[in-house]
């Protein structure tokens, strides 16, 4: 099959490229599909469900419905030196933006992918005046450090600090050397235009570990289902207007200017996390029953921790151990609600504990009615290398790896900050349980950079508190973007 590009012939021309000097292989597929993970749509299907309501899949950047199923990915965040400059460079490659229709077509897919989306203070620099009504969006994430559990910006990329970052132009594909290229290209493209502030690389882990982070658990498994996207839905997988995720559509309840319709604010996080230190903890503290090692005491630990065993199995289904047919299954493993007849849900955490990530950041049956407000597309990727012999040996973090955490939601305060603020990082939330402080969020909650207490985490004594002295997910700091859509870069973003 023919190789496809994202860059136009005349556009690599326009950046002296020449084929000859670098290796382009036949093909190449750049997302990822490990079985845990619920499968996008084909492309005929999604277009006829995406006409039916009334969406413009050719509209809408790639990235913002395609969840974590990226191979690899650098993050190219800059700022505008040249404001009509920059403009006519992003105009003349604008068609040459990735779509939600182009990545669906697995056979054809534009490689590599690449989105862009923008800061508040890179679409003020580029004389954008409308108000998008996002208060978060526009006072930007350096100012919401502290409500995020950040101990101020002690810990961020120095880059992260301010309101420096007007953009972040995302590259999506399959190999280390080939994107490093077309990142240069980009580059050479709009050359003084713009200026790098910060790359960061990003991966799906090797082997066995596709599709798992960095402390080895599968991810991406419970993402939402998109009324008008989402064709084939898996049991258990809330299925929601698009509006939650897209400005200006349905469901959408907030007044915007017209050209932001299609368009979805991006919230990025860079995570560090500290592997060593969370094995340790886990080996220190195993879970202490009849019938388990203490291996598998600490493992279940891990898994009461996060909510799921590696595997990604839900802990709710498998309460004492591992089950990797069940995590393989995407028609049942995410067909839970921590509901189970003859079981008080107000203060049974024998199966699953409150703390638990992903009961904390998505509580299903712990509500009276299902929730359909405080949803994100989560669509990030590991950085970072694997854990070192030496690491493993001393328990101690040296290199740094973590997650590149990104979301797209069309209200941050009702998104990613509701999800980290209210509830991960409450130690009051659920409100409604016999324990009034179930604790933090055990794997993302933060306390400013003090101790934490979690609860629950003990299946033979629910009212025990454990502390953590250190977390083992830091923040490195973040920005919130606005990514829109095509006709809006085409039309307005350049104009």
């Amino acid at each position: 099959m023919r190789y496809t590009s994202i860059l136009s012939v005349s556009f690599l021309a326009a950046v002296a490229f020449h084929p000859a000097t670098a290796s382009v292989p036949t093909r190449r597929f750049i997302l990822s599909t490990p079985a845990a993970q619920p499968n996008l749509p084909p492309a005929a299907q999604a277009s006829q469900a995406a006409a039916a309501a009334s969406l413009n899949l050719s509209n809408i950047q790639a990235d913002v419905l395609i969840g974590m199923k990226k191979k690899e990915e650098i993050f190219f965040f800059f700022r505008v030196n040249n404001v009509k400059q920059f403009k006519s460079n992003l105009r003349s490659m604008s068609s040459k933006l990735t779509t939600t229709t182009q990545i669906l077509d697995v056979e054809n897919q534009p490689n590599p992918l690449i989105n862009v989306a923008f800061s508040q203070s890179g679409l003020t620099t580029l004389g954008i005046q409308d108000s998008l009504n996002d208060a978060f969006f526009s006072g930007g994430q350096f100012v919401d450090a502290n409500n995020l559990g950040d101990p101020g910006t002690i810990n961020w990329v120095q880059q992260f600090k301010g309101t420096n970052m007007h953009g972040v132009f995302l590259l999506v594909s399959d190999e280390d050397s080939f994107l490093a290229l077309q990142l240069a290209i980009l580059k050479t493209h709009f050359g003084s235009s713009i200026s790098g502030q910060y790359t960061l690389s990003a991966k799906v882990r090797p082997g066995d570990q596709e599709g798992h982070e960095h402390f080895g658990f599968m991810d991406g498994i419970s993402q939402p289902g998109i009324n008008g996207f989402t064709t084939n839905p898996t049991p258990g997988q809330a299925m929601l207007d698009p509006g939650l995720f897209l400005l200006g559509e349905t469901g959408d309840v907030t007044p915007r200017p017209s050209w932001a319709k299609d368009g979805s604010f991006l919230a990025f996080r860079q995570l560090k996390q500290f592997v060593p230190e969370f094995e340790k903890f886990l080996t220190d503290n195993p879970i202490i029953e009849p019938g388990l090692t203490i291996e598998q005491g600490s493992a279940l630990m891990g898994a009461r921790m996060v909510g799921r065993w590696k595997s990604g199995a839900p802990v709710d289904l498998a309460p004492l151990f591992d089950d990797p047919e069940l995590a393989n299954d995407p028609q049942r493993n995410n067909n839970f609600t921590f509901v189970h007849p003859g079981e008080d849900n107000k203060s049974n955490q024998t199966r699953c504990p409150f703390s638990a990530h992903v009961r904390k950041t998505a509580p299903r049956g712990d509500f009276a009615s299902p929730n359909i407000k405080n949803h994100v597309m989560r669509s990030g990727l590991p950085y970072g290398p694997e854990v070192t012999d030496e690491e493993n040996q001393t328990n101690t973090t040296k290199i740094e790896r973590g997650l590149a955490f990104v979301s797209y939601q069309s209200d941050i305060g009702n998104g990613f900050r509701f999800l980290q603020h209210n509830w991960a990082s409450n130690p009051s939330f659920f409100f409604d349980k016999v324990d009034p402080t179930p604790g933090f969020d055990s794997i993302i909650g933060a306390n400013n950079g003090q101790p934490r207490f979690v609860s629950g985490l003990d299946p033979t004594n629910s009212s025990r508190d454990i502390t953590l002295v250190t977390d083992f997910v830091q923040s490195r700091g973040g920005e919130y973007f606005f990514s829109p859509s095509i006709s809006a870069i085409a039309t307005i973003i350049t104009n």
